[in-house]
């Protein structure tokens, strides 16, 4: 079986280090392993996405693993000329991948990396997704500002309310995906709804998410890149598109 790593980056050329010492190690190490399923994981491709970065973050990446040496782990490098938003640099490494179970991570490891062989463990047979949730009961949240979480935690609860209650986070990257699932679902935004997007969307599909009760965590160097504003309106845009999706529905039924 092929596992495929989907890293998008923007201005993280400090953050490369820690690819380095905390990543790459982790994916040799996920070399053998067993999904659930029983599936052998035979053959890993990480694919990186630098989406338009302004500082020297795909000269670096090229720099420290254009030459990189594993017989199991082959490592692609994709480039936006300019900066097109974290749901465009999904659909990038969506077309360069070639595995059967797709990884989505944050290039700065807010998400420890070390957490992936536990995330791959929820990949049960009947299940499609598995999303990282810090907001989960058995979750956490480690120094990030306040009002961060509160807006990501805000929307993913109006998301609950929509959608699912039974999931509590819906914005994180950081997930596990049946290749089916990137096939057979579409998203439009380019931004950062674009990974909530198809994950309802895949729900509405009926395929089944699991969450893995994750830690998300301050990042070390850099700053978060997400357009706060633009964000919350597109979260907004979507939700209430969402509500009168459900509503039309439940006309549709009561007629």
């Amino acid at each position: 079986m092929k596992l495929s790593v989907v890293v998008p980056c923007y201005n993280e050329e400090d953050n490369i280090g820690k690819l380095k010492t905390e990543f790459f190690p982790v994916m040799e190490k996920l070399i053998g392993s067993r999904l659930p399923d029983g599936a052998q994981i035979d053959l890993i491709e990480i694919v990186f996405v630098d989406d338009g970065s302004k500082d020297s973050t795909y000269q670096t990446l090229k720099s420290a693993f254009g030459s990189y040496d594993h017989p199991a782990i082959a490592v692609k490098f994709e480039k936006h000329e300019a900066n097109r938003g974290l749901g465009a640099a999904l659909k990038t490494g969506f077309k360069a991948v070639t595995g059967d179970v797709i990884i989505t991570t944050d290039s700065d490891g807010t998400y420890h990396f070390s957490t992936i062989p536990e995330m791959l463990r929820h990949l049960t047979k009947d299940v499609a997704i598995v999303t990282a949730s810090p907001y989960h009961p058995k979750g956490e949240v480690v120094g990030v500002p306040p009002f961060r979480v509160f807006l990501s935690r805000g929307s993913s609860l109006l998301y609950r309310i929509l959608l699912n209650w039974k999931i509590h986070t819906y914005t994180a990257l950081f997930r596990v995906y049946r290749r089916e699932v990137v096939d057979q679902i579409p998203f439009a935004a380019n931004d950062f709804l674009g990974q909530t997007e198809l994950l309802v969307k895949a729900m509405l599909k009926g395929y089944r998410v699991d969450e893995f009760p994750a830690a998300l965590h301050r990042r070390v160097f850099g700053v978060s890149k997400a357009r706060l504003i633009q964000t919350i309106k597109s979260h907004l845009t979507f939700q209430t598109r969402l509500l009168l999706h459900r509503l039309h529905i439940r006309s549709m039924f009561a007629e």
